[in-house]
């Protein structure tokens, strides 16, 4: 039996001012008019019911999330207390999910990525849920089409799509040197953060690797059984801060010894910033991507320009400019050159919204 958990908590920072903490990026409209976590559930229908659907998210977040999805049963909502990264979120996740169905194969995806070959993935997600039968930790590992730093790499032992394959070792983010000689190897794989997993192996993993969580989790056992929604977030509250801030990855993924990967070519961008868009909006001629506004461009390219929705119908010129992101929200305004996005985070703490 299927299960899924789809995180929802973040705040898509390097998406400001477009996405906040209050305005999380998956609740943005990117693609079409459906907002990423709609777009997540759907694709994700087919082979798991609402029912056996549960979206994990924090105290901020939830009223939207459940206005964006009102029919899911609030009972579908796990609530985080507080932020302490994907390792305490994703345990207490499955610990609550198995509370309701026990055993059950866990399917852990991100809200806010984009796929365009939906039922390919479906198809994958079925064999790596019989790949994970034999207690193996499965992720899905994207076949690399260029040498990408903003992802951190899978290095396996073969790589043939939809084949699974044993893990050899994860990579952090590499420079540009490095990740040219991974795509040039074959044999590495885009971490796509996705992976599936029986309920007992990422109870024994947490176990193993992460004992103080696990400590902690096995505390909360009867609060998780009882409660649910606002009223578990609040019971649970002071056992959650315990947690020390680990991500799944770094706390498990890279311990591990039976984990798998499953290369995979479906049309994955994880959009985890505006230059990410330059792979997945049309172009002009020179290279503009434009959303929402009307742009005069006057010996200038390769920008990307979009106004927020509540202030359709701007007039945007651009004289001389290359290589730009131009973010409208109205109330606030982003100008930065490509390659400084990332570091929108630093500054964000110096931003009043």
């Amino acid at each position: 039996m299927l299960t899924a958990l789809i995180m929802a908590g973040g705040s898509g920072e390097r998406f400001w001012p477009l996405s906040t903490k209050k305005r999380p990026k998956q609740l943005l409209k990117l693609m079409d008019d459906k907002s990423m976590i709609r777009k997540t559930v759907e694709r994700i229908l087919p082979i798991i019911p609402k029912e056996r659907i549960f979206i994990g998210t924090n105290a901020i977040q939830a009223p939207l999330i459940m206005e964006e999805l009102p029919e899911f049963s609030k009972d579908n909502i796990i609530i985080e207390p507080s932020f302490k990264d994907t390792a305490a979120a994703i345990g207490y996740g499955a610990y609550f999910i198995n509370g309701r169905f026990p055993n059950s194969t866990l399917v852990v995806l991100a809200s806010d990525h984009i796929i365009r070959n939906e039922e390919n993935f479906r198809k994958r997600v079925e064999l790596a849920a019989q790949e994970a039968e034999d207690g193996s930790i499965v992720t899905l590992g994207i076949k690399p089409n260029k040498p990408e730093t903003g992802y951190g790499y899978i290095e396996t032992e073969q790589c043939y799509i939809g084949e699974a394959s044993p893990v050899i070792r994860f990579w952090e983010k590499p420079s540009l040197e490095r990740a040219e000689e991974y795509v040039a190897s074959g044999n590495y794989l885009w971490n796509s953060g996705m992976f599936i997993i029986e309920m007992p192996t990422i109870k024994r993993a947490i176990q193993e690797y992460l004992p103080g969580h696990y400590k902690i989790l096995e505390s909360m056992r009867d609060e998780i059984t009882k409660y649910s929604g606002v009223a578990l977030s609040e019971k649970i509250k002071d056992k959650f801060e315990l947690f020390r801030k680990i991500s799944i990855d770094f706390g498990v993924m890279e311990k591990a010894k039976n984990i798998k990967v499953i290369p995979v070519d479906f049309g994955w961008n994880d959009v985890g910033s505006f230059p990410a868009l330059d792979d997945i909006y049309p172009h002009l001629e020179n290279g503009d991507v434009v959303k929402n506004c009307q742009v005069y461009s006057f010996n200038s390219k390769n920008n990307i320009i979009i106004v927020d929705e509540k202030v359709l119908g701007k007039k945007i010129v651009l004289l001389g400019i290359e290589d730009t992101v131009v973010i409208d929200r109205g109330d606030a305004l982003l100008i930065t050159k490509k390659d400084e996005n990332q570091n929108i985070k630093k500054v964000l703490d110096k931003v009043i919204e």
